[in-house]
């Protein structure tokens, strides 16, 4: 059943990259146990900022030495901690591979990787592009991967990892961006898909603030066309809910994937191995960056560029649909 959204307030704007820190703070007031490591990108007005500055005996700052802060945490949580790590997301997956696959993963540690400035929200241009990280994060055993949809879902994801067992990386943007839930009052549970919008007419999957777009695109559809088109949440990178996207896909035929992500390797390549696996006969179509280095510009710019966005999205329903 579809949860309650934000599907017509298209200026409820939230932050996951400020919400962490608020979650860790909180979470640091109650008395919860947990080490935090940071990179020099946390600013002291932050939540995250007056956490280090109250409890600066669990707060650890790396510098931007990712690999020796990755490594670090690893320690960390092997010494019996857990430990929430913010690593400055384009630089996470890129300079410290190694130490996510054999510190990180391969020791099973109790390890949360916040890598923030995920997708292309770094604003650096494609050297800071943060796109080819969940290909990496797929293929590495033991790493569980989430990308909240908006600052809430985000809270929730940090606070459920306190008891999760096991490493997971935690996946969020830049900036503001539309909150797509109205509330907090859901079940959100890791690996577990969640319908935002029931369809008839095809299904769109996605994450992170590419959630938005969609439902702006399956509204769209909705007053042009009188199309019903559905919208899972799919939070959980890995372990991917393979049983929504077979039962989404038996009951619409017309699946489209959404990410901030090359089309190589994430979420769409996820969602077609299930589909292939599961003999699907209906259409799939990936929307997500291409294969090459994305051109400089703002955010919002590059996914008009790209198609990333409500327009390109329901183009792309539209053709699909043969409307």
């Amino acid at each position: 059943m579809a949860v309650k959204t934000t599907y017509d307030f298209d200026m409820m704007l939230s932050n996951a990259r400020e919400a962490y820190g608020e979650e860790l703070y909180q979470m640091a007031k109650e008395g919860l146990d947990f080490v935090f490591t940071y990179s020099d990108n946390v600013a002291p007005s932050t939540k995250a900022g007056q956490l280090i500055k109250e409890f600066p005996e669990r707060c650890f700052n790396f510098g931007i030495a990712e690999p020796g802060q990755v490594g670090a945490s690893a320690g960390l949580a092997l010494a019996g901690n857990v430990v929430f790590a913010q690593v400055f997301g384009p630089f996470l997956p890129l300079r410290a591979a190694d130490q996510i696959h054999t510190d990180i993963a391969y020791n099973y540690t109790k390890v949360r990787l916040i890598g923030t400035h995920s997708g292309v929200t770094a604003g650096g241009g494609p050297t800071h592009n943060d796109i080819a990280d969940l290909a990496l994060y797929r293929a590495i055993p033991n790493l569980t991967v989430v990308a909240p949809a908006d600052a809430g879902q985000c809270c929730k994801f940090i606070r459920l990892s306190m008891d999760y067992d096991g490493p997971m990386i935690i996946r969020i943007n830049r900036a503001g961006s539309p909150n797509v839930y109205a509330d907090n009052d859901y079940e959100l549970v890791i690996g577990k898909a969640i319908e935002l919008m029931e369809g008839t007419d095809a299904y769109l999957i996605s994450f992170s603030s590419n959630l938005y777009e969609c439902m702006m695109a399956a509204k769209a559809m909705k007053e042009k066309h009188g199309c019903s088109i559905g919208i899972l949440d799919m939070h959980t990178i890995k372990p991917l809910d393979a049983e929504a996207v077979i039962r989404v896909a038996e009951k619409s035929g017309n699946i489209v994937t959404v990410e901030d992500h090359s089309i190589n390797g994430g979420l769409g390549g996820a969602v077609a191995e299930v589909l292939c696996e599961a003999g699907y006969k209906g259409k799939f179509k990936r929307v997500a960056m291409p294969d090459e280095f994305a051109v400089l510009g703002d955010t919002d710019d590059i996914y008009r560029y790209y198609g990333i966005e409500r327009l390109g999205i329901e183009k792309t329903l539209t053709e699909m649909l043969g409307i």
